[in-house]
């Protein structure tokens, strides 16, 4: 098996709404905005490369969107979608597998296109199939008010109409007795690859755990969008459920630092990996490297 980095780019969020409750005399220190208020945010996909499997774990925005709808994002950056796979050695219809952790626009916004004549769309990966779950997909296709900005329709309905669309198949997380699961597992997608769902960000939320080099690297999605995010009162406000994803951070980073989990970011717009430690102050940041560091 071999991972590679593939970054679409550059986009722009609000500072508060990224950082939440955290004062912004604190995270601008951190993680200085622009005079908008606005941030630099990644959007860092992973390609998994394993025998004749290409899987690629999310997407970035695509292009199919107006000008007014960008200028709220401002994406930028010389890296896109193709370019990376192209360093990569690959090209988008050599794509078996796209798994999507979850429908946000900014996450699986690449997967559907213009068609040539621009009036419809067409799977981006006409080869691949594409990877949700059940829970999540009825989620983001009845969006709620606070979500439905994020959840665009024309991102996700043609993944279905193509006949490309696959569920994995969840299950519930053995806690011990009496306990109630919250999180859900699936194993079997690939050797190797699992994946766990959460769901305070926004229902089902898919993270893959990929056994690599002797490590688990962890794909964050949006349960931590960047190192800034590790200590465990830093949650998004655009979070749904943020007292949920308080337990849940707090739950999977004890086990990061137990178990040394590699932690792969997608919207850190500096650091693709690092790993914590339990420290005085709780869990910290440990080391940053690159994925080739492996």
């Amino acid at each position: 098996m071999t991972l590679h980095p593939i970054d679409t780019g550059f986009f722009k969020l609000d500072g508060g709404a990224m950082f939440g409750v955290v004062p912004k005399s604190i995270w601008s220190k951190r993680h200085p905005p622009d005079e908008r208020n606005l941030c630099t945010w990644a959007m860092r996909c992973l390609l998994v490369e394993d025998g004749d499997r290409l899987i690629l774990i999310d997407n970035g925005m695509g292009d199919k969107q107006d000008a007014k709808f960008f200028s709220h994002y401002e994406p930028h950056g010389d890296a896109t979608l193709d370019g990376s796979l192209k360093k990569a050695g690959f090209s988008r219809d050599e794509i078996t597998d796209v798994f999507l952790t979850h429908l946000h626009f900014d996450h699986c916004g690449g997967s559907i296109k213009w068609n040539s004549a621009r009036d419809g769309y067409e799977p981006a990966f006409k080869n691949a199939t594409y990877w949700s779950n059940e829970h999540h997909w009825a989620w983001a296709t009845y969006p709620n008010a606070r979500e439905k900005a994020s959840f665009l329709k024309e991102n996700i309905l043609p993944i279905k109409e193509s006949g490309q669309l696959k569920f994995v198949g969840l299950q519930p997380r053995t806690l011990g007795p009496g306990v109630t699961p919250i999180n859900e597992y699936f194993r079997g997608f690939l050797p190797g690859f699992e994946v766990y769902t959460v769901h305070g960000h926004t229902d089902a939320m898919m993270l893959p755990h990929i056994q690599y080099k002797r490590r688990t690297v962890v794909f964050m999605a949006d349960l931590l969008p960047s190192i800034h995010h590790i200590p465990v009162a830093w949650v998004m406000a655009y979070d749904t459920r943020p007292l949920l994803t308080l337990g849940e951070k707090a739950s999977f980073l004890e086990s990061a630092a137990k178990q040394e989990f590699v932690l792969f970011f997608e919207h850190d717009p500096v650091h693709q990996c690092c790993t914590v430690e339990m420290t005085e102050k709780g869990i910290r940041l440990k080391e940053v490297f690159p994925l080739s560091a492996l």
